[in-house]
Parts: structure tokens; C-alpha cells; sequence
């Protein structure tokens, strides 16, 4: 019997000299990368990195990320007019201003502020990235314009999925095949991560909502009655803006 072989050629030329397109599925493997050699994108579709879009477009002058909820709150202590953001577990810490709804970051309530920002897992895994050479955020809101300022970029690029308490998730791994899907043809070299996260784009790519109605995430915020935050989160294209790590904060990119 004669063996079947498949023509297709190797996804975004993986035999190219181009830069490298690499997707880490949970921040568990970023020890794996020398994040320095990349330019690092932070996914949290559910909802941190959605939220900071969102408000980063709608004219905050920054947000910072921190790790910790006392971080967070140190802030006020050191006598700082700033919004205070912190959630665990999908849910607003108690005692603070909001959590990571990207409806609290309209610009009704942002624009012009400061906001220090904690979650659970999209502000861990930016911190583990914090020695990349250029770390901005990206979701579905800003897919578009995060993927065409990356052509010009031309550089390695690592796509960072938050997950869940650094488990794989399937809404930022998702999200992640959204990039590849619009830079493979523009001669990055994608690894096998990134060729996954792709081939479930592919699948999903034409109900989003639907196919992440079976992510254990989405049950969670679910659960919680916030199901629009899900809606929102998945709408493509929406902003424009870049936030892009500045020091210590969250910036829009120039």
C-alpha cells in the first residue's frame, strides 16, 4: 500500500529566516524562552488584557499592573490619586474600586486616570515576562492593529497565554491563533504551539462565542452572571490602541 503524504506547505514558512512567531500556552513555560530574544504579547481574553484595551483606548494615562493584591494598595498608602483595580477568581477584591469588567474601563470612568491593576493570571504572567525587549497587550478588540504593527516589526514575537493559574486555557490560546492566522503569510517562522493554536482558530474562527461556551473560564464568569463581559470580550476590532509596558506602566504605544 502506497504511503499518503500531505503537499501542504509548511505553515509561515517554518524553514525561512524570518523572525520567529512562537506561542507559550501557559506562563509555566516562560522559563522555557529567553524572552529577551522577543518581543512579547500578553494574552487574557477573559477579561484583564480585554480590560486594559479597552481602557487604555477609552483615554486612561496609564495602568499599572502589579502582582499582588497589596501592591495594589500600597498605592493609596503612598498617597496616590489612583483607581484601584483587583480581582481574584473573577471576582472585585473587597475594598477596591473595580476589578477587571472591561465595562468598568469606559471612558466615562477612566479617562485621564491612572489605574493600578491586579488579576489573577494576566498581570502574573506579564511580570514573568518583564525582561522582553518590547512587551504590549493584545485581544481580540485591538486583533487587527496588534497584528499589522507587528509585520512592520519584522522581530521575534512570543505570544504569552495567561490560562488559568498557569493551567492552558482555550480562550487565550484561541486568541493566539487569531495572530498567527493574520502573520503567517509575512515570513515569521511559527513553532509547534503556535501552528495548534492556529489549526483551533481555524475551527472556531466562525462562532468564537459558541466554541467558548465550553471553556471552563467561561463557566466560572458564568457563573458569577456576568455573561456580557464574555460577549464584549470576543468582539474583533474594536480599539485601535497598543498598550505597551513603559517602565512600570501600561501606556498607549505612539
Amino acid at each position: 500500500m502506497e504511503l499518503q503524504t500531505n503537499n501542504t506547505p509548511p505553515l509561515g514558512g517554518r524553514g525561512a529566516s524570518g523572525p520567529k512567531l512562537h506561542a507559550c500556552l501557559t506562563p509555566a513555560l516562560i522559563p522555557l524562552y529567553k524572552v529577551e530574544d522577543y518581543i512579547v504579547v500578553i494574552i487574557d481574553v477573559f477579561r484583564a488584557t480585554t480590560s486594559i484595551c479597552y481602557g487604555i483606548e477609552n483615554g486612561a494615562e496609564a495602568i499599572i499592573p502589579v502582582s499582588k493584591v497589596e501592591e495594589c494598595s500600597a498605592y493609596i498608602e503612598k498617597g496616590f490619586d489612583y483607581l484601584l483595580a483587583a480581582e481574584r477568581d473573577g471576582e472585585v477584591v473587597s475594598g477596591f474600586d473595580f476589578g477587571n469588567s472591561p465595562f468598568s474601563y469606559t471612558a466615562e470612568k477612566v479617562s485621564g486616570k491612572t489605574v493600578v491593576l491586579t488579576t489573577t493570571n494576566g498581570t502574573h504572567a506579564l511580570h514573568l515576562s518583564r525582561r522582553a525587549k518590547k512587551i504590549v497587550i493584545g485581544s481580540f478588540l485591538n486583533l487587527t492593529a496588534l497584528c499589522n504593527w507587528l509585520k512592520l516589526q519584522q522581530d521575534n514575537t512570543l505570544l504569552v497565554c495567561s490560562g488559568w493559574k498557569n493551567n492552558f486555557n482555550l480562550e487565550d490560546t484561541l486568541f493566539a491563533g487569531a495572530v498567527v492566522e493574520q502573520l503567517k503569510e509575512h515570513g515569521f517562522r511559527v513553532d509547534d504551539p503556535a501552528i495548534a493554536a492556529n489549526d483551533m482558530y481555524s475551527l472556531a474562527k466562525d462562532d468564537l462565542n459558541g466554541y467558548l461556551k465550553k471553556t471552563s473560564h467561561s463557566a466560572r464568569l458564568k457563573a458569577l452572571g456576568i455573561e456580557k463581559d464574555i460577549e464584549f470580550c470576543l468582539k474583533v476590532d474594536v480599539t485601535t490602541a497598543i498598550p505597551v509596558l513603559d517602565g512600570e506602566r501600561l501606556v498607549k504605544l505612539k
